[in-house]
């Protein structure tokens, strides 16, 4: 197995050995993770009747170190955790289904999302709307230390990139999230599958249920006038500047800035 890049994310929460569920630190508190298994996301695959794993990946909502935990109930913020299962789901790599969030009741916005990749590599794909015309659609590859941002509104799924080490990420979003599936669903899925060759490339295949869009690969934007820094954890932001993540919970506090997003 080729080595693995290691990244410091600032708080002690470890991918348990089995592939699924995490290990806490005792400074850490969270939940009893949740499993989203191959049923769950048939529905929006290339293939509904692939094989693969049974448990796809593992999710844990409301993470974080307990000094912390009063602070970001009160900013309305929560960090999540989830990991992958190695493997293929048919030809597609392992992923989620793609959804948009729902339009939270703290700020009346659908809500953007921070995802920060821990291990493994990842493509965070996102097109800009659930309908027939999806917009503009973007594939941002990203790595372990990589940060990416989904603005708010847009469909968006995440990809584990690597065939070799599973995926591992964190994600901040706002406390009233939720998940919007019905458009991604009626239209079977995201507007590209992503689908591995018989040289195991990864490509793009268009999903025939939309009208015909432009897909842009691309590597992260700079994200620095959004309280990002390159290669610093989003969660040791947080800890020295709580209010940096604001926007995530109250996205109106950057609207300008997402008017033609590029992430």
């Amino acid at each position: 197995m080729k080595p693995q890049k290691v990244f410091d994310y600032g708080i002690n929460i470890i991918p348990h050995s089995s592939g699924i569920g995490f290990i806490y630190g005792e400074e850490v508190f969270g939940p009893e993770p949740e499993n989203r298994r191959l049923d769950d996301i048939r529905s929006s695959l290339l293939d509904p009747l692939c094989e693969g794993p049974e448990v796809v990946y593992s999710i844990a909502m409301d993470v974080g170190k307990k000094k912390d935990r009063e602070l970001l109930e009160s900013l309305h913020l929560l960090f999540g955790v989830v990991t992958y299962a190695p493997g293929m789901l048919g030809k597609e790599p392992v992923r989620s289904q793609g959804h948009m969030h729902k339009v939270s009741s703290y700020s009346g916005w659908s809500t953007p999302e921070i995802y920060e990749i821990w291990a493994g590599k990842a493509i965070i794909y996102m097109q800009e709307r659930a309908e027939d015309n999806p917009g503009r659609c973007f594939a941002v590859f990203a790595e372990a230390g990589d940060v990416v941002v989904v603005p708010p509104y847009w469909v968006h799924a995440t990809i584990s990139a690597d065939l070799e080490i599973p995926l591992t990420f964190g994600a901040l979003c706002d406390r009233d999230y939720g998940f919007v599936y019905d458009g991604v669903r009626r239209h079977n899925g995201i507007a590209w599958f992503p689908v591995y060759n018989e040289k195991n490339e990864l490509t793009w295949k268009a999903n025939p249920a939309y009208e015909p869009s432009e897909l842009i690969c691309k590597r992260p934007a700079d994200y620095s006038a959004l309280g990002i820094e390159k290669s610093k954890p989003i969660y040791r932001t947080f800890e020295e500047n709580p209010e940096t993540f604001l926007y995530v919970a109250l996205p109106q506090l950057k609207e300008d800035m997402w008017k033609n997003f590029i992430p």
